[in-house]
C-alpha cells in the first residue's frame, strides 16, 4: 500500500477475486497436470520426486539424494518421503545405493525407467501448462510470469 492511501472495502474485494481467480487457475494446472501424468500411473507427488531425484544427477551431487533431503526438497516429512521412495523403488524408478561419501548412509537414485517417467513428467507438466495458458497470448504470458515472479519471496 502506497503512502496516504487508506485501504477500501472495494480493494480487499478486489483482492479476494484476485485470490480467488489465481487459486483457480492453479487448480485448473493441477488438475492438468494429474491428467497427463495419469496414463503413466504418476501422480504429481511422484512426479515432483523424480524431479528432484534428477535434478540431483545434474548437480555433481553424485546422482543420489539422501531421504532427508528428499523430505526438504518436497516439504514433507523424512517418514513421509520414506514412503515416497518405497512408492518409486516399487515400481522401479529409484533405487537405493549406498552413499559413496558415507557408507553407513543410503542415497536414492533414478533408475532408467525412472529418468524415463521424469522425461514423460516433463512432457506432462508442459502440456498442462500449455493447455492452461495457451488463453493468453505471448506478451500476456510474459506479463504475467513478470507479475507472478514479484510475488514469490
Amino acid at each position: 500500500m502506497t503512502p496516504g492511501h487508506e485501504r477500501s472495502d472495494a480493494d480487499d474485494q478486489g483482492s479476494a477475486e484476485l485470490a480467488d481467480a489465481l487459486l483457480g487457475a492453479a487448480r485448473g494446472l493441477r488438475r492438468g497436470f494429474h491428467a497427463a501424468l495419469e496414463p503413466a500411473g504418476l501422480s504429481p507427488h511422484h512426479a515432483r520426486a523424480l524431479r528432484v531425484l534428477a535434478h540431483a544427477g545434474h548437480t555433481g551431487a553424485g546422482g543420489g539424494v539422501r531421504i532427508s533431503e528428499l523430505a526438504a526438497a518436497l516439504r514433507i516429512a523424512p517418514r513421509s518421503a520414506t514412503e515416497v521412495v518405497d512408492g518409486l523403488a516399487d515400481r522401479g524408478l529409484a533405487e537405493r545405493r549406498a552413499d559413496p561419501a558415507d557408507r553407513r548412509a543410503v542415497v536414492v537414485v533414478l533408475t532408467g525407467a525412472g529418468r524415463e517417467a521424469v522425461a514423460h513428467a516433463e512432457r506432462a507438466r508442459a502440456q498442462a501448462a500449455s493447455e492452461l495458458f495457451g488463453a493468453l497470448s505471448d506478451d500476456e504470458r510474459t506479463q504475467l510470469t513478470g507479475l507472478l515472479r514479484r510475488l514469490t519471496p
